[in-house]
C-alpha cells in the first residue's frame, strides 16, 4: 500500500503502525469470494457489511482507470451486487477519490479507524452484576446473535457466518446475557444484552461487531465488554495494539472508545457509481 497520509498522526502512533492496522483490517474481514484485478482487491461476498463486497484499491496497476472501473462494475453486476470502492489514505492511484467524485461517484458511510497504542493500559472494569458471560461463541452462533440484534435478514446472517468461518484471522465472540439477578429491563433471563468479537493478528487486536441491545444502552455495558475483550487479547494472545472501525457519525460510540483510550487515527469511506454501478446490493 502506498501512503499519501494527510491527517495528523495521533501521538504515540507511527505511519508504519497505521499501515499494519489497515492490513490487519483487510485480513480480518476477508470473505471467501474475492479476487485481484490489476492491483485492486475485489470482494464479492453478499451480505450486510460493505467491507466484504467492495473494491480495495491497494496498488496502482497498469490498466487505465476507466477500463479498470468498467471491469469492476461488470464483476459486481454479474454477482448481483452494487459496486463500491473503499477509499482510504492508502488508496491507489493517487487522486482516486477526487477522480471518482468528478465522475459522479457519491460518498457513503464515512468511517473512522481508531487505534489504542497499548492495550495493556485499558482500564480494568468489572462485569456488571447479573450478567451471564458466554465465551468463545462459534461463528455461526455469533452471527445469529448480532444479526438478530441488528435486524439482519437470514441471508445476511448466513453470509456473515460464512465470512467469520473462512477468515484467516480467528475471531473470538463473547455474548453477555441477562442472568436471574439482572433487572427486568432488557428482557427475561437469557436475553442478549451485549456482544462483541476480537480478532487477533500478531500484536494487533481488532474489535468487531460490538453491539448493545437498545433497552440497556447508556449503562456502561459496551465499555466494560470492550475492556474485557482487549484484556483477554493481551493475556491470551499477547496483543499490544488495539483497533476498531466506527461510523463517523456515531458520537456516542466514539465517546465510549475514547474513554477506553482509543485515538482517532484515520478515516475511510465508500464511493458508489451513479445509479449504483450495478444491481441493487
Amino acid at each position: 500500500m502506498t501512503a499519501r497520509f494527510v491527517e495528523p498522526l495521533p501521538a504515540g502512533l507511527s505511519l508504519a503502525q497505521l499501515h499494519e492496522v489497515e492490513g490487519a483490517g483487510l485480513r480480518a474481514s476477508q470473505p471467501p469470494v474475492q479476487q485481484l484485478l490489476d492491483g485492486w482487491l475485489v470482494r464479492l461476498q453478499p451480505g450486510k457489511a460493505k467491507r466484504a463486497r467492495c473494491v480495495n484499491a491497494l496498488q496502482e496497476g497498469e490498466r487505465p482507470l476507466s477500463e479498470k472501473l468498467s471491469l469492476c462494475q461488470a464483476l459486481y453486476r454479474a454477482a448481483g451486487l452494487t459496486c463500491y470502492v473503499r477509499i482510504t489514505p492508502f488508496s491507489a492511484p493517487a487522486g482516486l477519490d477526487v477522480e471518482l467524485g468528478a465522475r459522479g461517484w457519491t460518498v457513503e458511510d464515512p468511517t473512522r479507524v481508531l487505534v489504542m497504542p497499548d492495550v495493556t493500559t485499558v482500564p480494568a472494569l468489572a462485569t456488571p452484576t447479573g450478567i451471564e458471560v458466554q465465551q468463545d461463541v462459534p461463528a455461526a452462533d455469533y452471527a445469529q446473535v448480532v444479526g438478530t440484534l441488528r435486524g439482519s435478514t437470514a441471508a445476511q446472517i448466513e453470509a456473515h457466518a460464512e465470512r467469520l468461518a473462512a477468515s484467516p484471522v480467528p475471531y473470538r465472540g463473547v455474548v453477555w446475557r441477562a442472568g436471574p439477578r439482572w433487572p427486568g429491563d432488557g428482557g427475561p433471563p437469557g436475553a442478549v444484552l451485549a456482544c462483541g468479537q476480537v480478532a487477533c493478528d500478531g500484536e494487533l487486536a481488532g474489535l468487531y461487531d460490538v453491539f448493545t441491545a437498545p433497552a440497556v444502552r447508556s449503562r456502561g455495558l459496551a465499555t466494560a465488554l470492550c475492556a474485557s475483550l482487549l484484556q483477554d487479547a493481551a493475556a491470551r494472545d499477547r496483543a499490544r495494539v488495539g483497533y476498531l472501525q466506527v461510523d463517523a457519525g456515531n458520537v456516542a460510540a466514539r465517546r465510549v472508545y475514547a474513554r477506553l483510550g482509543f485515538l482517532d487515527a484515520y478515516g475511510y469511506h465508500y464511493r458508489v457509481a451513479p445509479a449504483g454501478g450495478g444491481a441493487p446490493g
